[in-house]
């Protein structure tokens, strides 16, 4: 189960966050930023939510010095301050998620999956659904004890759709990030190896690369 800190001066939010998310991660508790840099320090911490008007070291510069000290863990902002100024600021100094108060519990469920998820791949290299393991070290991919064999743009194709369940990319965008700039493969080249790669795939019901008409495709996970 992931470990959550979350770094907020309110009791009474604090202690709803706590009971609404306890039955599915370990829940921690800082009052302001000072605490919070204690308790990272000394303990495993999977993911950090923060205010960001708080005492002692507020939001802001908690992530400051998160970050300056180079910690890496996912942070989510959670705050009333709702300026397109704040959320600059926020993303700025290296927050990865930036939601405003009032909060919508399945949203922030929502959220904070989708931050350990990419956190988990980012330091791994791996994406787990159910029993389908995609191991980009090793450019394999297994669903239980089955090896699914895919070319190298295929599977470079498929772990960037399942690293971002939900974003859409376009064409070209696949083909700067998977061909690489200089390359002189065309748009069609994307469309044939998504084809191929489709035709791999098309019996598992975990997750589904989708083609959205006048944009590209994305990978959707079904959990």
């Amino acid at each position: 189960m992931a470990t959550i800190l979350i770094t907020e001066d309110d009791m009474n939010i604090q202690l709803l966050m706590t009971e609404r998310l306890t039955p599915f991660y370990t829940i921690l508790c800082a009052n302001n930023g000072e605490e919070a840099l204690t308790i990272i320090e000394t303990q495993p911490i999977d993911l950090l939510i923060t205010d960001i008007m708080m005492p002692a070291m507020d939001g802001f510069e908690l992530l400051k010095t998160l970050r300056q000290d180079n910690y890496r863990l996912p942070v989510l902002i959670l705050t009333a301050k709702q300026s397109i100024e704040d959320k600059q600021t926020g993303f700025s100094f290296g927050t990865d998620d930036y939601l405003t108060k009032p909060v919508n519990y399945d949203e922030l469920r929502w959220r904070i999956d989708a931050l350990l998820r990419r956190a988990n791949i980012a330091n791994e290299k791996i994406i787990r659904i159910a029993d389908i393991v995609i191991d980009q070290s090793g450019y394999t991919f297994f669903k239980g004890d089955r090896q699914i064999e895919l070319n190298k743009k295929e599977f470079e194709l498929l772990f960037k759709f399942l690293s971002y369940p939900g974003v859409i990319f376009t064409k070209n965008q696949l083909l700067d990030d998977i061909w690489g700039f200089d390359s002189e493969s065309s748009e069609d080249t994307v469309k044939t190896h998504i084809s191929r790669l489709r035709n791999q795939v098309t019996e598992f019901n975990e997750f589904q690369i989708i083609t959205i008409k006048g944009l590209g495709y994305k990978g959707v996970i079904y959990e």
